[in-house]
């Protein structure tokens, strides 16, 4: 039953990254010109110009848990708006995985951030 409970709070801990980023973005298109949203490209320096991996990243660092990829991609759908590939993010991030690089593998298609000790 404590299982069931984890995967409850995960799920709604997505789902609520989800309206909060929604209404972000409603609020900054109220402030953009002629409501126009940004467009992709220029730096990386906002949401639109993030790698997959990136998006991944910034999901799993709003979850105080391990995420299954099926969580991991419904808050990229839902704070980013857009649509991954299941197949390419699990082989990127296992990649990252392989590498020490930001991710861990916690259990088949689970993720969460790499924890490195305060320097």
């Amino acid at each position: 039953m404590e299982d069931s409970a984890t995967v409850r709070d995960a799920v709604l801990e997505v789902i609520e990254s989800s309206l909060e980023a929604q209404l972000k973005a409603i609020r900054r298109l109220r402030g953009s010109p002629a409501g126009k949203p940004a467009g992709r490209g220029g730096g990386g320096a906002g949401k639109e110009g993030m790698s997959q991996v990136d998006m991944a990243y910034n999901i799993l660092a709003s979850s105080a848990q391990p995420l299954h990829i099926n969580e991991i991609l419904a808050g990229i759908k839902g704070r980013f708006k857009t649509e991954v590939d299941r197949e390419s993010l699990v082989s990127a991030i296992s990649k990252r995985v392989a590498r020490s690089d930001r991710f861990r593998r916690t259990g088949k298609n689970v993720f969460a951030l790499l924890t490195r000790p305060p320097q």
